[in-house]
């Protein structure tokens, strides 16, 4: 089962795809729940002022429901597995033992 955690297995370049997809105010909502590392990914991907915007964007909001920040995040799960499926991300799987070349 692939979860929202599992988003830090996207490389540079589908993070960007993800990014350039999803709705700006559905990610706030996502990563207000999300770890550390995943905020992380999102944020180097994105321009310094856009990311300063998104954190602004994110502590304007207060504090959200649980319902509403996994209704979020499953979102953006759905939204990459079609990005996945149409071959215009790529989420690497821990167990391989394949690597990417760039």
């Amino acid at each position: 089962m692939f979860t929202f955690e599992d988003l830090a297995r996207l490389d540079i370049t589908g993070a960007q795809v993800v990014l350039r997809t999803v709705d700006k105010d559905i990610l706030a909502k996502a990563l207000k729940g999300a770890s550390e590392p995943l905020k992380n990914l999102f944020l180097s991907n994105m321009s310094e002022r856009a990311g300063k915007i998104l954190r602004e964007d994110m502590e304007a909001m207060g504090p959200l429901r649980l319902r509403d920040v996994e209704e979020a995040q499953d979102q953006i799960v759905v939204l990459t597995k079609n990005l996945a499926d149409k071959g215009e991300v790529t989420i690497t799987d821990p167990s391989s033992n394949e690597e990417l070349v760039y």
